[in-house]
């Protein structure tokens, strides 16, 4: 059997100083939320920017 691996990356900003944890065992966590955006042209011919954040 073959082990699947999925990789992401995000390319955006950083929305806050990242939050390290220590686990029970010993292992630090770090968490952190980017956003991403995303720029288009409607039907009117504007420009719309959406942003999405990702934790």
């Amino acid at each position: 059997m073959y082990a699947m691996k999925n990789k992401v990356q995000l390319i955006g900003n950083l929305g806050q100083a990242p939050e390290v944890k220590t686990t029970e065992t010993g292992k630090k966590l770090a968490q952190f939320s980017v956003a991403t955006n995303e720029s288009y042209q409607n039907a009117q011919g504007e420009k719309v920017t959406e942003t999405q954040w990702h934790q």
